[in-house]
Formats: C-alpha cells, sequence, structure tokens
C-alpha cells in the first residue's frame, strides 16, 4: 500500500468570493473552470484544472488565507504569466532560483499564497 498521486488540491476562500477566484484561477492563470457535482455545489467555492492539475476553492466560513502553506504550479513562460497577473493588478515577489528553477509567488485574492516554476531550460 503507498500513496501513488494527488487527485487535488484545496484551498479556502471566504463566502461570495467566486467571481475574485475566476478571476484570478480562470482569467490570469488560465485554468479551465470545472463543474461542481451538485451536491457540493450548494456550498459554495468553485473548481478548475487542466489535465492532471485540479484546484478546488471551497468556501470556509472561519477563513484565514494560507500564508505559508502553497501549492507550487509548474508553467511555461513564466515571465510573460508573471506579466499578465501583473496587469491585472496582482502582486509577484520574485524570489532566488532554486535548484536551477525560476520562481515568483503571487497572492490569490483572497491573500492565498501561490508559487509559481518554471523548469530550467534543457
Amino acid at each position: 500500500m503507498r500513496l501513488i498521486g494527488i487527485d487535488h488540491i484545496q484551498l479556502a476562500m471566504p463566502a461570495g468570493g467566486e467571481a475574485a477566484a475566476r478571476a484570478f484561477y480562470r482569467d490570469a492563470l488560465g485554468l479551465a473552470e470545472t463543474a461542481k457535482p451538485a451536491g457540493l455545489a450548494a456550498r459554495g467555492g468553485c473548481w478548475f484544472g487542466e489535465g492532471a492539475l485540479k484546484v478546488h476553492l471551497g468556501v470556509d466560513p472561519d477563513f484565514r488565507p494560507a500564508r505559508k502553506a502553497h501549492p507550487a504550479f509548474i508553467v511555461a513562460d513564466l515571465m510573460r504569466l508573471a506579466a499578465r497577473l501583473e496587469a491585472g493588478q496582482y502582486r509577484i515577489a520574485e524570489d532566488k532560483p532554486f535548484d536551477g528553477r525560476r520562481r515568483v509567488f503571487v497572492d490569490d485574492p483572497f491573500g492565498n499564497r501561490i508559487e509559481l516554476i518554471e523548469d530550467a531550460p534543457a
């Protein structure tokens, strides 16, 4: 018996933040929104994903943003995505490369920390 993968990550959001979540995860990051199952849709929040990458935003009545714990997404053309995020008024914080990978941090509209990583050229 062993773990073999991650099905999805879930981040918390405050109630009523779906439009802001869509503006960031769908419009700025470029993830497609996926329909929540009918039994879960009434809880609020929204789901996004592309292939094996699945991000669920769930409403937490006692919401507090994740400032240290965070997902790290691998992206293609990091600087182009960072520029698009900055144009959308999201603040980018560059960090030192790690293992030859370029990386930046951005907060989602709710203050959750998100890391964006680009693999080093081959």
